[in-house]
């Protein structure tokens, strides 16, 4: 257990995590590419509710913290795809802890 015992360093790198993933698309974007890498349009079926507007602002601010990458490839027209990085993937136990706490508690979050 994590215990802060009055440390401002624990309570920074919290806020820090905490800001690298803010919003409610960020960690069901990680989600959608730890599958494999994916296009626009397909990270855009595979996440439900989000628009092309809010996705590509989401995917430049996770490029931006070294989350995902961007490949563009020299076709025509252009192709992009988009994968999940090291440093992505090292969010993999976080996302299945808040899964199964989703899963757990998802009656009394209906609630609210």
């Amino acid at each position: 257990m994590l215990t802060t015992g009055g440390c401002p360093k624990t309570a920074l790198s919290i806020k820090d995590a905490l800001e690298a993933l803010e919003g409610r698309w960020k960690l069901l974007i990680l989600f959608a590419l730890s599958t494999g890498n994916k296009r626009f349009k397909q990270l855009s079926r595979e996440v439900p509710g989000i628009t092309d507007k809010t996705l590509s602002k989401e995917l430049k601010s996770l490029e931006a913290n070294k989350l995902i990458k961007r490949a563009v490839y020299d076709t025509f027209p252009p192709t992009v795809d988009y994968s999940i990085t090291a440093h992505g993937k090292s969010l993999e136990k976080v996302m299945e802890e808040l899964h199964y706490w989703g899963l757990a508690h998802r009656k009394e979050i209906m609630e609210n």
